[in-house]
């Protein structure tokens, strides 16, 4: 990687679902110039998703990008190379697995285990086709790699660790499922204490996916312990990102981008925070927000500083 240009954040790290790609997942050739722009500049682009890395990295591979780029997958809880090589696995302890199951009986048609493999058995859940009828895009991009398991507590039989739980449906239906897991009893408690519960809602298509990650697991937390890793301070990191389980990421890092298709809730924090807002993710939002940032500290190396769009956030969440 060649030598970061002074005044450039040392990492971007960036989202896919929303902010990379457009709403048919597609990367468009504008962003990808903008990510290999930064990479020429000296910048260690860094990708974090809700997805698996599998999944991920096929979307990704056509950048070319090199075999030691990072990818954080599952929300945080897998951190691995390009080119395959584990740098962080968090997993959800088996007792916690079957807590969740317990607590999310009546979501059991949505709920699925995501396991860190590869092929059938990497996402398991109890019936495909309840699944499909929620999610049916997603089951048919993931079909290869489902399992069904009945009941879904035999899925642990083995002893091997999930990394992500997740369930899945309308904004309404996820409300309720919410409720559940927020619920004032002593189990709902207890499962609070050793889980954590990210979001992610589309209100256009009426869909909303809760994912339950190992305790303290986020893309924020795997973030800051890359970081570290790197040496690298949070002033020195850039994020973008466009929904609510990039919020921890986005509060972590110096500076933070949100997307413009980002839900209200998002936007208020971003507004609350003076965190920067870019275009729309259909009309490649992200790559003008990288490009900004390209050209504005290219600026200010020459010395000619002028107003910065992209502030510190004021407060940083703990991941």
């Amino acid at each position: 990687m060649p030598p970061c240009q002074p005044g450039c954040p040392r990492i971007l790290a960036c989202d896919l679902d929303g902010t990379l790609l457009n709403g048919k997942g597609v990367l468009t050739e504008a962003t990808a110039a903008a990510l290999r722009k930064a990479v020429a500049s000296g910048v260690e682009v860094v990708f974090a998703t809700g997805r698996r890395h599998s999944f991920a990295w096929t979307m990704l591979a056509p950048l070319g990008l090199d075999p030691e780029t990072v990818l954080i997958s599952s929300n945080g809880a897998i951190s691995r190379t390009f080119g395959g090589r584990p740098l962080d696995c968090i997993g959800m302890p088996v007792e916690t697995a079957l807590q969740v199951c317990h607590q999310l009986n009546d979501f059991r048609d949505s709920l699925v285990f995501t396991f860190d493999r590869t092929g059938p058995g990497a996402l398991v859940v109890e019936n495909i086709a309840a699944l499909q009828a929620r999610l049916s895009r997603w089951v048919e991009s993931n079909l290869h790699e489902l399992e069904a398991v009945l009941p879904l507590e035999r899925a642990f039989a083995g002893g091997e660790e999930p990394v992500q739980a997740m369930i899945c449906g309308t904004l309404a239906a996820m409300n309720k499922g919410l409720a559940v897991l927020d619920a004032a009893t002593e189990q709902a408690e207890n499962l609070r204490k050793i889980i954590s519960i990210h979001r992610t809602e589309y209100p256009a298509r009426d869909l909303s996916i809760v994912d339950l990650m190992p305790n303290g697991c986020s893309k924020g937390s795997a973030l800051a312990r890359l970081a570290a890793n790197r040496g690298v301070d949070a002033a020195d990191i850039m994020a973008i990102g466009d929904n609510m389980n990039d919020a921890e990421m986005l509060a972590y890092a110096g500076r933070a981008v949100v997307m413009e298709n980002s839900p209200e809730e998002l936007l208020g924090m971003a507004a609350a925070n003076s965190w920067s807002v870019t275009g729309s993710n259909e009309f490649d939002g992200a790559a003008r927000a990288i490009l900004r940032m390209l050209e504005e500290d290219s600026r200010s190396d020459r010395g000619r500083r002028g107003d910065r769009p992209l502030r510190l956030p004021t407060e940083c969440l703990e991941g």
